[in-house]
């Protein structure tokens, strides 16, 4: 396994590999590698044909982090991502410097960006307003950097995903997008990087989000009658809110295929909230 720094080598490395008719799955992370993004090297590893490549990016991007929020403390440890990777039968690790996504100075500042203007107008798009434009400038980048045949994303980022996909089709990226299912903890948490924030008893705490869900699941089943949305949100916000160390930040019921909100709740409506625990903010979802 090779461990990359250069987007010049990178970019040398996926060239050589499309004239060696070599597929490249891609898996792009911040790293603090956890069960759930192995579970995406390993469908890449299953998708690339024999000889295939899979490559797995390994960068916290600076530009889809606010200035109040955690880009400084975010959780580093290459070494021991590296060893993960190795382990699974990753082929390459991109690891750039900022310096190289982000070139400053001499008159060469970094100015375009990639804006996606209609899923990410909700949730996550609303809570981080300047968060969506920088995760699709940064995988936009990484996309013609490692010029892979597919790319695969973890479901627990749910409009992230919707807006990738988008993003490809608008723009015409010659790649697949593929989305694996949520991977959890066996009490129903989903895993996260930002879990390992969560000292003491605030993991206990939460679990509320995965007790949420099961709320808002078990409402939609008991009854073939569509549900006020309006209502099931404050239900939830009660429920979410006698964790003591719980606040929402958002629950929406919306169209799996468009986002929109809806002002009643079926099988098949989506639903995603946003809690911070403590102050780690940790999202979620599911299809109820």
């Amino acid at each position: 396994m090779q461990i990359v720094r250069s987007v010049s080598a990178m970019q040398r490395l996926g060239r050589a590999w499309q004239r060696a008719g070599a597929s490249v799955g891609f898996v792009p992370t911040m790293g603090c590698l956890h069960a759930g993004h192995l579970s995406l090297v390993r469908r890449a590893r299953q998708l690339v044909a024999r000889g295939g490549k899979v490559v797995v990016s390994v960068y916290v991007n600076p530009t889809q982090f606010a200035p109040t929020e955690d880009f400084s403390r975010y959780p580093r440890d290459l070494a021991r991502d590296a060893q993960l990777c190795r382990e699974a039968g990753v082929d390459v690790i991109f690891a750039p410097h900022d310096s190289q996504m982000y070139p400053r100075g001499k008159g060469a500042d970094f100015s375009t960006f990639v804006a996606e203007e209609s899923l990410s107008r909700g949730m996550e798009g609303k809570s981080r307003p300047t968060h969506f434009r920088g995760v699709t400038t940064v995988v936009a980048k990484l996309f013609n950097i490692v010029q892979p045949e597919l790319a695969v994303f973890g479901a627990k980022d749910y409009q992230q995903a919707a807006l990738i996909k988008r993003m490809v089709r608008d723009l015409n990226f010659p790649l697949k997008i593929v989305v694996v299912p949520i991977f959890r903890e066996a009490d129903g948490l989903a895993l996260s990087s930002r879990n390992q924030y969560l000292a003491g008893d605030l993991r206990a705490q939460a679990l509320v989000l995965w007790r949420a869900l099961q709320k808002a699941q078990a409402a939609v089943h008991k009854t073939a009658r569509p549900l006020p949305a309006a209502r099931l949100k404050s239900e939830l916000k009660r429920l979410i809110e006698c964790a003591p160390a719980a606040r929402l930040d958002y629950v929406e019921f919306f169209d799996p295929a468009t986002l929109a909100p809806v002002p009643k709740v079926t099988r098949g409506t989506h639903m995603a909230l946003a809690v911070f625990i403590g102050q780690t903010r940790l999202i979620d979802n599911a299809r109820l």
